[in-house]
This record gives structure tokens, C-alpha cells and sequence, in this order.
């Protein structure tokens, strides 16, 4: 086997695999206009994110298994291929049927690269120089979700909602090319003919296929309310038990979790799910809390909140390449799971009345926060796995991150909607007739209609809707600064999680102190 650069290597599966990254968000600013094109409505173009999402959730942890009996290298080949194929196709697709079928298999290629580039980069660092290469990671997955719906704004906005498949096929065509000529398995990853668990696959798609369906759908339907979604969180709580339970007693299980034994990998995967909770419910309140009451536009939005990707690509180098050389990483976390929180809890107490500095440095904050995070946290996760297992070890956490992902997202929505209607409420109880702020504030208005040549009754009526008015605005920015307060304090159960795990070693220059 050819010695390589890991840089090069690194270059090359992160090419690949970013861009899978990416198109989990840069979709989203476009369902409009894909709704708009295939004469749809909204909520049936939101298929077009959930079904990508179940397919992709069902093959992460079965990546391992996959890399196994195919080869991790044509295995990583094949998924980006698919992923390439299917991003055209769905660029081509004719109607929402077609695009809907495509983002599934587009689903199925994308989610074998997360795992699978991970793990690559793991086995190409070696122990002491991990960070560096997680940083590099980090730097792709944590920037694409962030950089996904501004340029999926733009490519909308300038061309047509096309164009944020079409241009996957060009990175994709370099990907493979690149892993083609650089990337290698490792001598102790031959190809294994192990049966096929179809019992555990079968359980296994069940229960992330109607999870994922709940996930991006409660909200829209009520959550328990609705008889389809609570039958749908019954049959994923079955699926996933027996999925859990098989897995344990078949010989050769298609996902293996006595991986979870090692308590500092069932560390790393709690504060995963928490830390894509607290970001990717920012990401979603943020750019909404903009545009609906600041009044910005799309583009503008996603600009506001840009900082973030440029605090993290400031200090994910930072990190990887010389804080974690001197410092126990476990601080690391520490420190930056508490400064995300700070990032997020200090968006509580913004007003109707801010400028672009009240978002840019709690955005930037939460940036570099987040670098001394996800670098120490992706290093450490895998610290005391051994080699031969890490495959199925990054499918594992690569599926917790995405459902916490969803689990933000989902709770976002949902905290945004409910509290919007308790703060509504509080308020309307205040409008008493015989309230003389509420009567001044009613004169006021009138003859302020009055003045620009309305009747006296339409003066009134039009008073009436303008405090109605303020008063929704009121309640919904009472509802997002909620939803800030509890993403915030989300994450306060780092601190006693991170020392679950095993002390990791302290790497200085090319030696290791433990």
C-alpha cells in the first residue's frame, strides 16, 4: 500500500462527504419554490426533507456492516456515486413523485459517508495527531449545515431550485476520483461474507423510518394528539426494542452494541445528542426569529447568523492543532459546551430594537464555542476503541447526532408554536375594556387613521388590529426567547457527562503524556 498524506486524504473524503452534509439544510430555503414549480403544496413538499431523512437514518448504522462485507473503499465509492447519480436525477425530476423516490436513494448513498470518512480519518492520524484531523472534519460538518441555507438562498434566488442538486455532480465526480487514487483499506479490514441480519435490518428500518416520521412531523400534527403519529411512536418503540434486544443475542449482529460497554463512547454519544439539540434548534430559531419579526430577508438572515461558521473556522485550527496538545480535552468540552450555552442563553434578552452587533458576537461566541467542542469530543469519543471497530462505532454516532439533530429541531418548532399561544393568552387577559393604557393606546391609533383620511368607524376597527397586531408580535418574541432560555440551559448536563469518561492522553509534540 502507498504512503499517503493523511492531508491529502483527508481532502479527499471530506470532499465527498461535505457536500452530504450540506444538502441536509440547503433544501430547506428551496421548498417553496420547489412547491411553487411542482404545483404542491407546502406541506407535501416537505417530503422532499423527511424522506431523505428516514433512508439516510436507516443505513448509518449499518454502514459498518456494509464497509465489511463490501470493502470500506468500494463501499465509500459506491455511496458517493449513488449520492452523485441521485442529486442529478433529482434535479431532472418531472414531478414531486419522482423527486421524493430520488431523494431516497440520494438518502441511501449519502448516509454511508459520514461513518465512513470518519472512521478513514481515524485510522489515517495517528493517536497523537487526532485532533488535528477531527478539526479538519469538524470543520466540514459543523460550517455545512450553517453554510447550506445561504447558499441554497442564493442558487435559488439567482437561478433555480435545480441548481442546489445539479451542482453536488462535479464535487461528486472529484470525490471518487480522488479516494480512487489515495485512499486505501487497512490490512484488517478485509472483506467478510457474514450473513445478512435481515431480522435485525428489518427491525432496524422500522423503528428509524417511523421515528424520523414523528420527528419531522409531530409538530405539524399535534404530537400525541394526532392518532397517526401516536401509532407511529408505538410501532418505532417496538421496531427499536426488538432491534436492540436482536442485536444482542444474534452471533453476528448487522450493528454491533456491546460497543456501548466502553463508557467513554456512551459519553461521547449523550453529549453528541445534546450538543446537535442546542445547535440545530438555534439554527432553526435564529434565521426564523429575523425574518418574521426583525424583518430581514432570507439572504440577510443567513448572513446574520454567518459568525457562527466563522468563529468555528477560526477556532477549530485553534483546537486541533494546539489547545488540544496541552490541555485535557475533557476541559475542552467543558469550556465550550458552557460558552454554547452562554452563546445561546444571552439571545433571551434581545428586543425588537436590535442592530446587526446584539446577533453577531453571541452567533460568533457560539462558533468558537462549538470548536472546543467538537474536536475534543470526536477525538475522545474513539480514544480506547480499537481500530477494527471504529467503523461501526462512527455508524453509531453518526445516527445519535442526526437524531439529536432532529430532536432539536422537532422541539424548536414545537416550543416556538405553544409558547407563542400561552404568551398570546397572558396578554389578551391584560386588554381589559376598562384599561386606560389600552384606552390611550386605542385613541391614539385612531386619530392617527383618522389623519390619513379614513371614516371614524374604519379608524376604530383599523385601531383595534393594530394593537391585535403588537400584540401577536409581542407573544412571538416572548416565544423565542424562551425557546433561547431552554436551548441555553441544555447545556448543563455536559459537565457531570464528560467525566464518565476515561481520562484521555495529553499529546505534546510526538510525545504522550498520560
Amino acid at each position: 500500500m502507498r504512503k499517503v498524506s493523511p492531508w491529502i486524504i483527508t481532502f479527499a473524503v471530506m470532499l465527498g462527504t461535505s457536500i452530504e452534509v450540506l444538502d441536509t439544510s440547503i433544501a430547506n430555503v428551496a421548498l417553496p419554490h420547489i412547491a411553487g414549480s411542482l404545483s404542491v403544496t407546502p406541506d407535501e413538499a416537505t417530503w422532499v426533507l423527511t424522506s431523505y431523512l428516514i433512508s439516510n437514518g436507516i443505513v448509518l448504522p449499518i454502514a459498518a456492516w456494509l464497509s465489511r462485507r463490501f470493502g470500506r473503499k468500494r463501499y465509500f465509492i459506491a455511496s458517493i456515486i449513488i449520492f452523485t447519480i441521485s442529486s442529478a436525477l433529482c434535479g431532472l425530476a418531472p414531478s414531486l413523485s419522482f423527486l421524493i423516490f430520488f431523494r431516497v436513494l440520494q438518502g441511501l448513498g449519502g448516509g454511508g459517508l459520514q461513518p465512513s470518512s470518519q472512521a478513514i480519518l481515524l485510522e489515517t492520524f495517528p493517536l497523537e495527531k487526532r485532533g488535528q484531523g477531527m478539526a479538519a472534519y469538524g470543520l466540514g460538518i459543523v460550517m455545512a449545515p450553517m453554510l447550506g441555507p445561504v447558499i441554497g438562498g442564493w442558487i435559488t434566488d439567482h437561478y433555480t431550485w435545480r441548481w442546489i442538486f445539479y451542482v453536488n455532480v462535479p464535487i461528486g465526480i472529484i470525490a471518487v476520483l480522488l479516494i480512487s487514487l489515495f485512499v486505501f483499506d487497512p490490512h484488517y479490514l478485509e472483506r467478510v461474507k457474514e450473513p445478512v441480519d435481515f431480522m435485525g435490518l428489518g427491525f432496524l428500518a422500522i423503528g428509524i423510518a417511523f421515528l424520523q416520521y414523528c420527528l419531522d412531523k409531530g409538530e405539524q400534527k399535534g404530537w400525541l394528539s394526532s392518532h397517526l403519529i401516536t401509532t407511529f411512536f408505538i410501532i418505532s418503540a417496538i421496531g427499536l426494542f426488538f432491534f436492540i434486544v436482536w442485536e444482542l443475542i444474534v452471533p453476528k449482529p448487522i450493528t454491533d452494541l456491546r460497543i456501548f460497554k466502553d463508557r467513554t463512547f456512551l459519553a461521547g454519544c449523550l453529549l453528541v445528542t445534546f450538543l446537535m439539540q442546542g445547535l440545530y434548534a438555534n439554527l432553526v430559531a435564529v434565521p426564523l426569529f429575523l425574518q418574521l419579526l426583525i424583518g430581514y430577508t432570507a439572504t440577510q438572515a443567513g448572513l446574520a447568523v454567518f459568525p457562527r461558521g466563522l468563529g468555528t473556522f477560526i477556532g477549530m485550527p485553534l483546537t486541533g492543532f494546539f489547545l488540544m496538545k496541552h490541555f485535557d480535552s475533557r476541559y475542552l468540552i467543558a469550556i465550550g459546551g458552557i460558552g454554547a450555552g452562554i452563546s445561546i442563553f444571552v439571545l433571551s434578552y434581545l428586543n425588537l430594537d436590535i442592530t446587526f452587533w446584539n446577533i453577531f458576537w453571541p452567533q460568533f461566541l457560539q462558533g468558537l464555542s462549538m470548536s472546543l467542542v467538537f474536536t475534543p469530543l470526536a477525538t475522545v469519543t474513539y480514544a480506547f476503541i480499537p481500530k477494527e471497530k471504529l467503523g461501526n462505532a462512527t455508524s453509531l454516532w453518526a445516527l445519535i447526532r442526526n437524531i439529536g439533530a432532529s430532536i432539536g429541531i422537532s422541539i424548536a418548532a414545537t416550543l416556538l408554536q405553544q409558547q407563542a399561544q400561552t404568551h398570546q393568552a397572558a396578554l389578551v387577559r391584560h386588554l381589559t375594556p376598562g384599561s386606560p393604557v389600552l384606552s390611550s393606546r386605542l385613541q391614539n391609533l385612531s386619530h392617527y387613521f383618522l389623519f390619513q383620511g379614513f371614516t371614524h368607524a374604519q379608524s376604530q376597527i383599523m385601531a383595534k388590529a393594530g394593537i391585535f397586531s403588537q400584540l401577536l408580535t409581542q407573544a412571538n418574541l416572548l416565544s423565542y426567547l424562551d425557546n433561547f432560555r431552554i436551548f441555553g440551559l441544555i447545556f448543563l448536563p455536559f459537565i457531570p457527562i464528560i467525566f464518565m469518561m476515561k481520562k484521555p492522553p495529553i499529546q505534546k509534540g510526538s510525545m504522550t503524556v498520560e
